[in-house]
């Protein structure tokens, strides 16, 4: 059997021969099918919940148990990978701390390997630490703040690949896959789990249109097939800053026409897309925790916009012929309810989006329940594994991955 994972005080992690490995869903435990465990992925890391208590399986006692004088431990997944079940606990009484913003994946111990619960989703290895050298990252950002010794964009992307270790940003300094172009400072959302104000900071500067054209055209004559990105973890709302991304776009089309041009958004400004894919703008990938208005709403709690404009942002841009994604925030025991799934396929079928890419929600579980303000019983959750392999036989065409793709 997978064995269960627990932490002392001091963070020594251990296993327990006595006790299965657990999972989670929306507050309740599982005993998750051998097939959802998979050995954890390099680049992964186990960590500690804080005064959170460990739950396992007894199958001598056929009942779940708890060990009070240990902590729970789970993992956080590389990316490319989808966790299936939150890790088992229960939180201490008096303790009413949230977690930091992290994925929370169900592991276990078998066989003198480390197993979670999870599935791949995506092969490429564009984020995949292996392929990433941090001594060439530290080099080639010398030699390239050299060569454009004004450009405070630059400066700021090599904060993020060395202080931040962002992967988007090493592979910006490596010559490779995606560009990241950070252009916006605030938001108009108040996200439940914003990683840009908690995690890392924000941009504090709006760069100029040749700041960003220096650093796309640099990236576009070394990389093939580049697929540039405005809206990264380190800014707030891109689309905030639409004027200035129309001016980069044109700057960029002006010298080379056949590179990606993506922008990760919100969608919350409907008008700014459409200018922007009459300009050059060839996709768009949309950040949703939910298809349903009231469940986006209470996590993401948008400010001078609605649900609606986010649906509009999508319609108009394949009206325009461009290429649609979701950034699906994927929780166990939310994503994979029958209800959900439900209105995620009304939601395929009205909006004809092209691919979804299957992001780990980084946030406390328990909590995220609590401010969707959801509840749902075991009998109510299909399995994110079986909700993914569904929806492939079920839209063939639809793609399911985790990162933006060349065009």
């Amino acid at each position: 059997m997978f064995r269960l994972l627990v932490s002392d005080r001091s963070g020594k992690i251990f296993n327990v021969p006595e006790l299965e490995a657990a999972g989670m869903k929306a507050g309740h435990f599982f005993r998750p099918d051998k097939k959802e465990f998979i050995k954890m992925p390099e680049g992964s890391r186990l960590f500690m919940l804080p005064e959170r208590i460990p739950a396992g399986y007894s199958s001598f006692k056929g009942k779940f148990e708890v060990l009070e004088n240990y902590f729970a431990v789970a993992a956080f997944i590389t990316p490319g990978f989808t966790g299936t079940y939150s890790a088992a606990y229960e939180p201490f009484r008096s303790w009413n701390k949230a977690l930091p913003l992290f994925c929370y994946t169900a592991a276990g111990f078998y066989k003198g390997d480390i197993y979670i619960t999870a599935m791949r989703v995506d092969r490429s290895s564009r984020h995949d630490p292996r392929f990433i050298d941090i001594n060439s990252v530290t080099k080639n950002a010398v030699k390239i703040k050299k060569l454009f010794p004004g450009n405070r964009l630059i400066s700021h992307l090599a904060d993020c690949a060395l202080v931040y270790n962002c992967p988007g940003a090493q592979n910006f300094f490596l010559s490779r896959q995606e560009c990241p172009l950070p252009t916006s400072p605030t938001c108009n959302a108040d996200c439940a789990g914003c990683i840009s104000l908690k995690t890392q900071p924000r941009i504090k500067f709006t760069p100029s249109p040749d700041e960003i054209n220096e650093v796309a055209l640099f990236h576009m004559c070394n990389v093939k097939n580049p697929v540039l990105s405005f809206g990264q973890g380190c800014e707030g709302e891109p689309l905030l800053q639409a004027d200035l991304i129309e001016k980069s776009i044109r700057l960029i089309r002006s010298r080379i026409a056949k590179a990606t041009i993506n922008i990760n958004t919100n969608g919350s400004l409907p008008e700014s897309i459409t200018k922007l894919f009459d300009i050059g703008l060839d996709s768009i990938r949309v950040s949703l925790n939910s298809v349903r208005k009231e469940y986006y709403e209470r996590y993401y709690k948008p400010v001078g916009y609605n649900f609606q404009d986010v649906l509009e942002s999508m319609k108009i841009a394949k009206r325009k012929k461009g290429f649609v994604s979701i950034n699906y925030l994927t929780m166990p025991g939310f994503t994979d309810s029958e209800d959900e799934y439900a209105a995620l396929k009304k939601f395929i079928k009205a909006y004809k989006i092209d691919m979804i890419q299957w992001r780990n929600l980084n946030f406390d579980p328990l909590r995220y329940f609590k401010i969707i303000k959801y509840s749902s019983q075991p009998s109510d959750m299909i399995g994110v594994r079986q909700l993914i392999n569904s929806l492939k036989k079920a839209y063939p065409s639809l793609k399911m991955g985790y990162y933006n793709p060349p065009l």
